[in-house]
C-alpha cells in the first residue's frame, strides 16, 4: 500500500523501536501514515491534532498513541509558522515496528501480550492521569537509553497500556479506518491543509472541491468516507475546537470569538458550541 506522504522513520535497518526527538520552530505539518506504531510526547508547542476522524487539539504535556498505517498530522498553531515568532516546538516520539518481530508476535508465548497491543492499538489514544504521568516520565529520560535498556524500557512502558482503563481515551470512532492510497493521501493532504489554514472564514463547498480536482458531488463523498464527518461538519468541529482554546486562553468576547473562529452569527455559534460540548461558550470559559 502506497503512503499517503513518502514518510520514513530514520534507521539504518530494521528495528523493533525507534526514538526521536523533534525540535524546531513547528512539527511536520504534512498529513502522513506509516507502518510504525508511535506513542508521542509534546514538550513543547501548540496546536491541532487530526487523527483519522478525530479533530482535537494539543498542548504541552498531551501524551498520545497512535497505531500502525493511521493518517495522522500534529498541526502546529499558525502563529508557529510567521518568520517573525520565537515560539519553539518539541516532541519526544516512540516508534514501534510490530511487524519487525516477524512470526515472534505469534510463535513466542512472552510475545502474546505485545501481539495484543499491536492489535488494539487501532486508532488515537490519548493518555490521562497515572498512566500519562509514567508513560511521561520514561519517555523525558528515553534519549540516554541504548541496547537491551532500552528494549526493557520500551516493553515495560507498552505494558503500561491499558486498554480497558478510562486513563487511556479513545479519540477515533471505532472501526478506523486505516491506510489511504498515494492519490488519495495527496488529496486529503491538499484539502486539510486548506481547511486548517482558512477556517476563520466563510468556505464555500466549490472551493475545497476544487482543492481536491473534484465536483462537489464527488468530493462530499470523497471526504465523508475518509472523515465520517460531512464538510459542515468537520468545518464546524474545527471551528469549535478553535474557539474553546481561545476561551480559555484569551479575554476576548464571546461574539469576538465567534466571528474570529468563523461564525457568521452569535446565535449559531452559540448552538454549534452547544451540540458539539454540551456546555456553552460561557460554562467553558469558567473552566478556566
Amino acid at each position: 500500500m502506497s503512503k499517503v506522504i513518502s514518510f520514513q522513520i530514520p534507521k539504518s535497518e530494521r528495528t523493533f523501536i525507534q526514538y526521536q526527538e523533534d525540535r524546531g520552530k513547528h512539527f511536520y505539518s504534512k498529513l502522513h501514515q506509516h507502518p510504525e506504531a508511535q506513542i508521542t510526547l509534546i514538550v513543547e508547542g501548540r496546536g491541532q491534532i487530526l487523527v483519522g476522524d478525530y479533530v482535537g487539539r494539543f498542548e504541552p504535556g498531551d501524551v498520545f498513541l497512535l497505531g500502525e498505517n493511521i493518517p495522522h498530522v500534529f498541526r502546529s498553531d499558525s502563529e508557529y509558522f510567521l518568520e517573525t515568532s520565537k515560539l519553539r516546538i518539541a516532541g519526544n516520539t516512540l516508534f514501534f515496528d510490530f511487524g519487525a518481530l516477524g512470526k515472534a508476535l505469534e510463535e513466542v508465548e512472552e510475545m502474546h501480550e505485545l501481539a495484543k497491543i499491536s492489535e488494539l492499538a487501532n486508532g488515537c489514544f490519548q493518555l490521562k492521569g497515572q498512566m500519562q504521568e509514567k508513560v511521561t516520565a520514561l519517555m523525558s529520560d528515553f534519549g540516554r537509553l541504548a541496547g537491551l535498556e532500552r528494549l526493557s524500557k520500551s516493553i515495560y512502558l507498552l505494558s503500561l497500556l491499558d486498554f480497558n482503563s478510562e486513563e487511556l481515551v479513545p479519540l477515533n470512532q471505532i472501526p478506523v479506518r486505516r491506510s489511504m492510497n498515494e492519490r488519495d493521501g495527496k488529496r486529503m493532504d491538499q484539502v486539510m491543509r486548506f481547511i486548517l489554514e482558512n477556517s476563520g472564514r466563510q468556505i464555500s463547498l466549490e472551493e475545497v472541491a476544487e482543492q481536491a480536482y473534484m465536483s462537489k458531488e464527488a468530493f462530499c463523498r470523497f471526504f465523508k468516507l475518509r472523515t465520517r464527518k460531512t464538510f459542515t461538519q468537520y468545518i464546524q468541529q474545527l471551528r469549535i475546537t478553535e474557539a474553546k482554546k481561545l476561551l480559555l486562553e484569551t479575554d476576548l468576547s464571546i461574539a469576538q470569538i465567534s466571528y474570529q473562529v468563523g461564525f457568521q452569527t452569535l446565535s449559531h455559534f452559540n448552538k454549534t458550541f452547544k451540540s458539539l460540548t454540551d456546555m456553552t461558550p460561557k460554562d467553558w470559559r469558567k473552566l478556566e
